[in-house]
């Protein structure tokens, strides 16, 4: 009955798959740069798309579809703090897109609930968007100092004693 939804759902949770999978990799290169603002916002983020994908899953497994758990794309080694950025705002740009056309499509085929799905998916994707921007007006207003400055919050939590574990 909703095996176009299915589909769609099924390429959004390969997208957020994906994302979960990048966000990690670049909250490890974060963490282990001392960059610990930046590594606990591309956790956090991934985080938020694992949440992304139980509702995904939900909703597939409500219309008796299966759950694909595929990746959409592999993790691209990326060291360089912005652009790391630019990909993650680039991702997040993509996904509303994305969810954008995949809710009219799910209209169009008179599933208001997948629909109300991607569109709620599509404000919490502006939103990382416009978090990742800013981080990277954050770096172009200030370069390297920005960076400088939350490595120097690390030294300070370990001289002190309270800075996680490494």
């Amino acid at each position: 009955m909703h095996k176009e939804s299915i589909v769609l759902l099924n390429n959004a949770v390969a997208d957020e798959l994906a994302a979960v999978h990048q966000y990690m990799y670049f909250h490890f290169r974060c963490d282990d740069q001392g960059f610990d603002l930046l590594a606990n916002l591309f956790k956090r983020t991934a985080i938020a798309e694992m949440i992304h994908i139980e509702r995904l899953a939900d909703r597939i497994l409500f219309l008796k579809g299966e759950v694909e758990l595929k990746a959409a794309f592999e993790v691209k080694k990326i060291h360089n703090v912005t652009e790391m950025l630019e990909m993650a705002a680039k991702m997040e740009e993509d996904s509303a897109k994305d969810y954008n056309k995949m809710a009219n499509q799910c209209s169009a085929n008179a599933d208001s609930v997948s629909k109300q799905l991607f569109e709620s998916l599509v404000v919490e994707e502006e939103t990382h968007y416009n978090q990742y921007d800013t981080e990277l007006d954050n770096l172009k207003k200030f370069g390297d100092n920005y960076l400088a400055l939350q490595s120097i919050e690390r030294s300070k939590g370990l001289n002190t004693g309270t800075a996680g574990a490494m």
